[in-house]
């Protein structure tokens, strides 16, 4: 074959057409036998000398393989060759007219295009021949008429190649501006094909690719859909801090007007933009109620769950906030997701709406009644469009107006008793728990409906972004920057569900697990204030708690100690609530999978039984186990011991003692527990809520644990302790798992 390329035959005539052939032929070789590469560099070198266009162009070719292919026939076509290649690409862009090569007024272009293929595959990763290129690359880019098809491929060839060489910063922008230039023209796959092209030469030269800002913009009012995507993904990789209130009001403006088809994809860029780039607080709210109000129904769950966050964190906003919502939701009480982070404001802060607090000088002072609050939390309820999410939080709301509106106390009473006939067994179950509330339990209500504490803001965008830790107490003290430019010291990051499981079931975007803790359905929790004089309370469903959004589930403070929302505390048994979403579903969790090490609860050691606990032993007619340290730190001591039923090995009695390790007094001590849905935990009051000093004295309390998987799976909990050290609040937590295998 390298015969037929370079040395004549006597018998047989070597013809443009057989050199051509033998070319074409030699390239399909070396590219499945690659190893054969070095035989055919010399022939396929002396081709590109060639007058024939056809010779000429096979011989590019297979130089251009060989390039590809071998690095030491790259070395030698690039210092044998580079400069009759450009030397050829200029007589070819200077030629004359010529009948026998021309096609639309261009000369070869079929040459054009390879010698520039050529020349970008020897340009790049080496100065020196980027360098003599730089002038006939300059030249074919302002020579080359983009008016036809083929002169807008000979113009996407070079600037491919000019692209590709290395750094010359004159020749990338006039490359960036033909690619402008493409954008303007009339044929959808000339449009295409340029955005492909500045999407990747925005990594090179940001600012060039800037100055056709609008020209892209424009692009997302295309009629064809693969267009409109794609000028909008390149938008988005145009957005800095310096652009992005711009290019945001460009992208809401024309929500407003987009279709339907489309404005899935251009609500969720536009909140992906404004919780990335926000330089304030306030910014962040406007653009995300814009949002909200012209393409609500389109807006992800995670999205409305991170702007409560951000208002729950705004304290100064929240008047701003709660007027803004307010008047959106009577202009688009379609909008189902608008309506919910309206419905949540108005709960929490529907005493700010009616008193015109916190008024900031770019607003006008509302007018607004209880009545009239009353009347739009009713309008989401009853709203027939509205989902279970939807009347369930407008249900709660009611029930804190009714605490912060005194005098429409029995009318809200009036509307949640409506749903006690629900068909939909959680509406019609905290319409009666939430009547009760009302009218028998005044005296607790008050504590019940109290605001939301601060939802913890870094937890949350920790978890959303995937590095939430599994487990374990994680000290305070650094800050980090949040993504609408607000400086927070980092809290304490802990799961009190995340167990750490392999086979637990993947998070997903369905924000059935933020559902969760907001309506509290399907949670196994148990949650107990130490205080002797509190009564006994079971339920899966107990104190609202947003502070654990985005977790399958956390546990709750009781009424008396924390300033939650109530839901189901009144449920005399653990009730069976249609669940949300499935996807918390911690009855597949596989907890012996992993041992950890979480916050000093030491992993169970079991060397041939050389640190397992003895065998239990029978006592005033029941089993004793032995007893273990289920937590420690540099201030408590939790140590529990264990008891069993002989007929009814599925059911532990714990009791929990709690030791003080330092010479303050802990006061107000509470403890929480948590479990996976396999067990079932019930807690008895403590026997105190005071703890003394220096191992002085102690505090016991009793649950019941029962395994549902007794001899399947071992018993595992998460816990809290709160209690306030000379008025100060101090927490700690961490997960059990070193408890004894026959349990």
């Amino acid at each position: 074959m390298c015969d037929l390329l370079i040395r004549p035959h006597p018998y047989l005539l070597i013809t443009p057409s057989i050199s051509m052939l033998a070319a074409l032929c030699s390239a399909r070789i070396i590219k499945k036998v690659p190893d054969l590469a070095e035989n055919f560099v010399n022939p396929a070198t002396a081709l590109l000398r060639e007058k024939h266009h056809g010779v000429l162009i096979a011989g590019v070719q297979l130089c251009t393989e060989l390039c590809k292919i071998n690095s030491e026939a790259l070395e030698h076509v690039r210092k044998k060759c580079t400069e009759g290649l450009v030397r050829t690409l200029k007589d070819l862009a200077n030629s004359p007219y010529s009948p026998e090569y021309d096609t639309a007024g261009f000369t070869d272009p079929f040459l054009h295009i390879r010698l520039l293929r050529l020349l970008r595959v020897l340009g790049e990763g080496d100065a020196d021949a980027s360098d003599s290129m730089n002038d006939i690359l300059a030249q074919v880019a302002t020579k080359i008429e983009s008016n036809k098809i083929i002169g807008n491929a000979i113009l996407y060839e070079c600037v491919q190649t000019i692209m590709s060489v290395e750094d010359n910063g004159g020749l990338r922008v006039l490359a960036i501006n033909i690619l402008g230039r493409f954008l303007s023209h009339k044929d959808n796959n000339i449009r295409y094909v340029g955005l492909n092209m500045l999407m990747k030469a925005v990594t090179v030269d940001a600012q060039a690719v800037q100055r056709h800002r609008a020209t892209i913009l424009e692009c997302l009012k295309d009629s064809d859909a693969s267009i409109r995507k794609r000028a909008l993904e390149l938008v988005c990789i145009l957005v800095n801090e310096t652009n992005v209130k711009a290019l945001t009001k460009e992208l809401v403006e024309y929500l407003e007007v987009s279709d339907p088809d489309f404005r899935a994809d251009l609500t969720a860029k536009i909140c992906s933009i404004v919780s990335k780039f926000s330089p304030e607080k306030i910014w962040y709210i406007d653009q995300m109620l814009k949002v909200l109000s012209e393409a609500g129904n389109f807006v992800k769950d995670e999205v409305w769950h991170a702007l409560i966050v951000v208002i729950s964190n705004a304290s100064e906003l929240h008047g701003y906030t709660v007027r803004a919502l307010y008047k959106a939701f009577k202009m688009s009480a379609e909008q189902e997701t608008l309506v919910r982070v309206a419905v949540w404001c108005i709960g929490e802060y529907g005493d700010i709406l009616i008193n015109n607090a916190g008024m900031l000088d770019v607003e006008d002072p509302v007018t607004v009644s209880e009545s009239d609050v009353v009347d739009v939390v009713e309008i989401a309820l009853k709203c027939h469009a509205s989902d279970l999410t939807t009347k369930a939080m407008a249900l709660v709301a009611l029930l804190k107006l009714s605490s912060r509106f005194p005098s429409c106390s029995e009318r809200i009473r009036e509307i949640i008793v409506q749903c006690k006939g629900n068909l939909v067994l959680e509406l019609q179950q905290r319409s009666i728990e939430f009547n009760l509330i009302i009218a028998k339990h005044q005296n607790i209500r008050p504590t019940l409906v109290e605001r939301m504490p601060v939802l913890d803001e870094v937890t949350f965008i920790a978890r959303r972004a995937g590095s939430f830790p599994g487990a374990g107490l994680t000290s305070t003290g650094s800050s980090v920057g949040l993504s609408n430019g607000v400086a927070k010291p980092v809290a304490p990051i802990v799961d009190l569900l995340d167990m750490n499981s392999d086979d637990a079931p993947a998070p997903s975007s369905s924000g059935g697990d933020f559902l969760q803790d907001l309506l509290g359905v399907d949670l196994s929790l148990a949650s107990q204030q130490s205080d002797a004089s509190q009564p006994s309370r079971n339920g899966t469903d107990v104190l609202l708690d947003l502070l654990s959004i985005g977790s399958a589930s956390a546990p709750i403070e009781s009424p008396a100690q924390s300033n939650s929302s109530t839901i189901d505390i009144l449920s005399p048994k653990q009730s069976k609530k249609a669940p949300i979403s499935p996807l918390d579903d911690l009855s597949s969790l596989s907890l012996s999978s992993r041992a950890t090490s979480n916050a000093g609860a030491a992993p169970m050691m079991d060397l041939l039984d050389g640190f397992a606990p003895g065998p239990p032993t029978e006592e005033n007619n029941e089993l004793v186990y032995p007893s273990i340290t289920a937590f420690e730190s540099s201030s408590l001591r939790l140590v529990f011991n264990f008891s069993k039923q002989p007929g009814n090995l599925q059911t532990t009695n714990i009791q929990a003692s709690f030791t003080n390790l330092t010479s303050n007094v802990y006061t107000e001590f509470t403890f929480q527990a948590a479990v996976p849905k396999f067990l079932q935990l019930n807690l008895d009051p403590a026997s105190g809520n005071t703890l003394p000093a220096s191992g002085k004295g102690s505090v016991t309390q009793n649950m019941k644990v029962t395994n549902s998987q007794h001899g399947k799976k071992s018993l595992v909990m998460r816990i809290k302790i709160a209690y306030k050290i000379n008025g100060k609040e101090t927490q700690e937590e961490g997960q059990i798992n070193n408890f004894p295998r026959d349990l």
